[in-house]
């Protein structure tokens, strides 16, 4: 298994202590983070350390990703977009009567 530590830009984690990342316990921040700020080098990385059905199980479960990375992950991992909960989050949030 690839080390992440030396895969990954530190830049992405900007706002964390970069060395005291639990890169299993801290998955889903992790793979969001990559998925949303980082480039196809940081992707292939961290599908080469979780695996495909690892990050699958985790992006599911996401409560937020931008709409360009959700459709990225619908086609890639081929997942309906129903199945993500950041979807349906979406979907059922009132937006604002526009005049």
């Amino acid at each position: 298994m690839p080390d992440l530590k030396t895969h990954l830009s530190k830049s992405l984690f900007w706002d964390v202590d970069f060395e005291k990342i639990d890169w299993g316990k801290n998955a889903p921040f992790v793979v969001e983070r990559v998925l949303m700020k980082g480039k196809w080098e940081n992707f292939k990385s961290i599908l080469g350390f979780y695996g495909k059905p690892r990050i699958k199980e985790i992006i599911v479960k996401l409560r937020y990703l931008d709409k360009r990375t959700l459709q990225f992950c619908s086609v890639y991992f081929d997942i309906p977009l129903n199945k993500f909960r950041c979807y349906n989050i979406r979907q059922s949030n009132r937006l604002h009567w526009d005049y």
